[in-house]
């Protein structure tokens, strides 16, 4: 027994000898062209590799200096390169066959390059073999033929990038890609994890294949995709004067036949900001959506957007195209009856301020709206209407300056403002938001209608005609004189300057004047009498 002990002792000390010995027995860097010439086989590129190294007792073949050629189409630098690729392989036949059977590559710390043409192709379309002529398919070097039971990338850098004029680029790092059973002939499931930029994450899970063997690029696939976090102003393909910001999430699903994709899910965008005038949204928007997107043509249309701000509602469809440097939209955005109090959050993400210390309580918004152009320079235009409002903290009876005190108005009435009615055709572009045709009813004051811009730095520039209700006093002699013995109202032309968090009321007396003188040219003691009223109110309150 002793004997058979010491016997199986010594066998397994030559083992171990045999083991350690065998990786400097057998040169495993004769397979260098044979594992490069399938490599290239396999992808179509030209693939590099330098020293190998056998790692018998995991099973492994180390590989250092990896370098994938991008097509010559689109750079001469490197597609893909890493210091050390790690292949599996199957050690049987390689001690006894002398044989390099693989079955797994694990490709650590690698550096991507991913390029988009102006013509909508991308420098991966072509792997695979697509841009050479391919080997007979009953070759083992065929394309066809390859398959391996896993493929890793572990730690990658991925710049991505559009070539020509404008085109930009951006870095993603810790990418992460898993794949199994992995053939250009079947279909393989794959797991990837990235850091986007602005430390936001991307994950997908789900299945690829067959690869497309003309296009890579058009593979088909179906995934679950997560996006956390991702910061629009980091992502590097938006122009950072646009004000585009804000960070946005989403999860859902799509599927791609190799022509069309589709996707649908949940975006959620917190801190929005759309213009360069605009200030980030204090409340997040949630879109529910079903997109469609043509691969080739690089188009697509949304034909749901369910947008939710609280318990407002409102309805986003149209086209997008994403074959230019910067992706651009054709869209309607429609809301019915929205509560305007859970959409005043929002509404500093278009340039809409309201003054200082104030607040939309209540009030129903309905909107029509237009949104064009590239996404970092929209245009927004359409009719806006808010019904039966109140906003608190704003007394615009205060506000108006000498109006009130020829008005016989006074500060009185608290210190909110009842708005009946507030509409106006609206257009928001990067230098300007404008409303014409602006129609605001209060019922404690009258009708003010008129034109007005906010600049891109909040300035305001506003044409106004104010037709008030008075009171009596020399605002009634004004009125009975302009509208007749019977009449109850003013009419009185005034800007609106200042910012629009401090807005400041500046009657046009004169402008008054040369109406009414104008209108009652005959009356001319009617008119002098008016004007001293006027003026002698608007000077009282000057002196104040």
């Amino acid at each position: 027994m002793k004997k058979f002990l010491i016997g199986i002792g010594v066998v397994i000390v030559l083992l171990i000898i045999v083991a350690l010995a065998l990786p400097f027995l057998i040169d495993v860097n004769r397979f260098k062209p044979t594992l490069e010439s399938n490599l290239s086989a396999a992808l179509g590129r030209k693939v590099q590799i330098g020293n190998i190294q056998l790692a018998l007792l995991s099973g492994a073949v180390k590989v250092d200096n990896l370098s994938i050629a991008d097509d010559p189409a689109f750079s001469s630098a490197p597609f893909l390169q890493a210091k050390q690729l790690a292949a599996g392989v199957a050690v049987e036949p390689l001690i006894f066959s002398k044989k390099l059977e693989v079955t797994s590559f694990t490709i650590t710390d690698p550096q991507v390059v991913l390029l988009h043409s102006p013509s909508g192709t991308w420098n991966f379309s072509s792997l695979g073999g697509a841009s050479k002529s391919k080997p007979d398919a009953s070759s083992s070097s065929s394309p066809a033929n390859f398959s391996v039971q896993k493929i890793t990338l572990s730690n990658g850098t991925v710049t991505v990038g559009r070539m020509g004029p404008g085109g930009k680029t951006q870095t993603y790092q810790n990418v992460n890609i898993e794949a199994s059973d992995v053939s250009y002939t079947t279909q393989f499931p794959f797991h990837l994890t990235a850091n986007t930029p602005g430390n936001g994450s991307v994950k997908l899970d789900g299945k690829a294949g067959p690869v497309d063997q003309t296009d890579a690029s058009l593979t088909p696939l179906s995934a679950q995709i997560n996006v956390a976090n991702l910061n629009l102003a980091s992502t590097g393909f938006v122009d950072p004067s646009s004000g585009l910001a804000g960070l946005v999430s989403f999860n859902g699903q799509l599927a791609s036949d190799g022509k069309q994709m589709t996707s649908n899910g949940t975006v959620k965008a917190d801190k929005i900001k759309v213009v360069a005038n605009g200030s980030p949204s204090r409340v997040p928007v949630n879109v529910d959506y079903d997109t469609n997107y043509e691969l080739r043509s690089e188009t697509g249309n949304l034909s749901r957007g369910d947008v939710h701000i609280g318990k407002g509602l409102a309805h986003l469809v149209g086209s997008y195209n994403t074959s230019g440097a910067t992706a651009a939209i054709q869209m309607k955005l429609a809301g019915q009856s929205m509560p305007v109090a859970d959409l005043e959050g929002v509404m500093p993400a278009v340039g809409i301020t309201l003054p200082s210390g104030a607040s939309l309580t209540s009030g129903a918004l309905t909107l029509n709206l237009a949104i064009s152009g590239p996404v970092d320079k929209l245009v927004i235009a359409g009719p806006v209407n808010l019904a039966n409002a109140k906003l608190a903290g704003f007394n615009l009876k205060s506000k108006l300056g000498a109006l009130s005190s020829f008005t016989g108005l006074g500060n009185t009435g608290g210190s909110d403002t009842d708005i009946q009615t507030l509409s106006a055709n609206l257009r928001v572009d990067p230098q300007a938001t404008r409303a014409d045709n602006l129609n605001l009813v209060v019922p404690a004051l009258g009708t003010i209608t008129g034109n007005g811009t906010v600049s891109a730095n909040q300035q305001l520039d506003c044409k106004m005609v104010a037709k008030l209700e008075t009171s009596g006093g020399a605002a009634g002699s004004v009125a009975s004189f302009l509208g007749g013995a019977n009449s109850k109202s003013l009419t009185i032309p005034f800007t609106v300057k200042g910012t629009t968090s401090n807005p400041a009321f500046v009657p046009d007396v004169s402008g008054a004047v040369n109406n009414m003188v104008k209108g009652n040219i005959g009356n001319a003691s009617g008119a002098a009498s008016a004007a001293s009223g006027i003026l002698g109110g608007f000077l009282k309150k000057k002196s104040q």
